[in-house]
């Protein structure tokens, strides 16, 4: 077996770039998370108000979200990233501003302008971070994300103990703005150009106005950037099933994030304050088993670790949903998050591992995931509503179960699958090669 290519500087520098965005991006979710309570105290609204300002968050999520692929397949990552981050800052500045005078308007046109530039950012990163373990030939996605989790714990107690000293939230909003700022211009100056950007097919009347590859992952072919295109990629049958993991695999990690201290509360009869820290729990096993997965990856191959994931995490949801036991659900959120940890990075790195159209095949199973992320959770409010907390999570319990038995789709292509066109790099190949 060849050993892989060793690092040079270029390639430390984007790679170092990817892990301090996604860090900076987690600390800015997580402390708007954890200040929500003081925003709408300020704003002085009803709970069921508070929900439709939030909306503002997932509408533009999802535009961001959809959005995305396409730029970065007209424009590269790079200026896909440096759009996201933009809206970012700009929206922590309008939430700031928005919670400091009281307007509600503002505070979901902030969030709008927040959900949008994230979602623009995350499906940016995913291709990037595919991108760097094509030239490196090791897994980086896994501590990609790890870092994004890891910035959600430093957020959370960051605005944890700037609640307590009842610090003012806009000007914590502000100051993690200027952060992200800061992160934002060196990630921009420090990734490559034209990273997933491909040429487009001129008999798609969407592509009018797309530019010539510069670096494309899939050796500089023509592919169709409209809807046609967009919907071409779910043709491939294994495709469609790493889209299924995914969608699974983030329903999993969503729906803790969404409803796992309510879960405590009312489903276990918790304090909010343990409630509070199982989900801390949570997020730490997910960081934890974000960094350290990396070895059982190249060890036993992304099939067989998602496939161990799914059953893990699906244990834990099994003893939080029918144990009555407080202590032992508790401690199951454990193998709820490093199950649910690997999930998503490792279905997006064999989305775009050894073919053709990387940077689309990678985006599309982002849009799939974060759309279940984002759309899927919420849902289990309603069913909520008719069985209960605790017995709606048994459609996660489901989802995991039916993601082990299909994750033989993540294994590599084998090589001269018809995927591959003649003359392209291989997935090992140096950035340098590809530009």
């Amino acid at each position: 077996m060849k050993n892989p290519p060793v690092m040079d500087a270029t390639t430390r520098r984007w790679r170092a770039a990817l892990f301090l965005f996604m860090l900076a991006t987690g600390v800015s979710m997580a402390s708007w998370v954890a200040r929500t309570p003081a925003v709408r105290d300020a704003l002085d609204v009803t709970t069921g108000s508070m929900g439709l300002v939030l909306f503002g968050l997932s509408v533009g999520s999802m535009a961001g979200v959809l959005a995305s692929g396409g730029l970065v397949r007209r424009r590269g990552g790079r200026q896909v990233i440096a759009a996201g981050a933009g809206l970012l800052v700009a929206g922590l500045l309008v939430i700031a501003g928005g919670a400091a005078l009281e307007v509600s308007a503002g505070v979901f046109c902030g969030l709008a302008l927040f959900g949008a530039g994230m979602g623009l950012a995350e499906v940016a990163f995913n291709i990037e971070g595919a991108a760097v373990e094509r030239t490196l030939g090791r897994p980086v996605l896994p501590v990609l994300h790890g870092c994004f989790s890891l910035g959600t714990v430093v957020g959370a107690l960051l605005g944890m103990g700037l609640t307590a000293v009842r610090f003012p939230v806009g000007w914590h909003l502000a100051a993690v703005a200027v952060a992200v700022a800061a992160a934002g211009v060196w990630t921009v100056r420090a990734v490559p150009a034209g990273t997933g950007q491909e040429e487009a097919d001129p008999e798609d009347p969407a592509d009018s106005g797309a530019v010539s590859a510069a670096g494309s992952e899939g050796g500089g072919g023509r592919h169709p950037d409209g809807i046609r295109g967009q919907l071409a990629v779910w043709q491939d049958r294994r495709l469609v099933l790493i889209g299924l993991i995914v969608l699974a695999m983030a329903f999993a990690e969503g729906s803790a994030n969404d409803w796992l201290p309510l879960l405590m509360v009312d489903g276990h009869g918790t304090s909010a304050t343990a409630g509070s820290l199982t989900f801390m729990l949570f997020a730490v096993a997910m960081t934890t088993g974000r960094f350290t997965g990396g070895p059982l990856l190249v060890r036993y191959g992304p099939a067989a670790v998602v496939r161990a994931s799914a059953l893990v995490a699906a244990a834990g949801v099994a003893l939080v949903v029918f144990s009555d036991d407080a202590l032992l659900a508790g401690a199951a959120v454990v193998l709820w998050g490093l199950g649910a940890s690997l999930g998503f990075p490792v279905t997006i790195s064999a989305a775009g591992e050894g073919v053709r159209n990387a940077s689309a095949r990678v985006a599309a199973v982002s849009t799939a995931g974060y759309a279940a992320f984002l759309v899927g959770p919420p849902s289990l409010g309603f069913l909520a509503d008719h069985v209960g907390l605790r017995n709606a999570m048994v459609v996660v319990l489901v989802l995991l179960g039916g993601a082990a038995l299909i994750t033989r789709a993540l294994r590599t292509p084998p090589s001269g699958a018809g995927e591959e066109p003649p003359g392209a790099p291989a997935p090992g190949a140096r950035q340098s090669d590809l530009v």
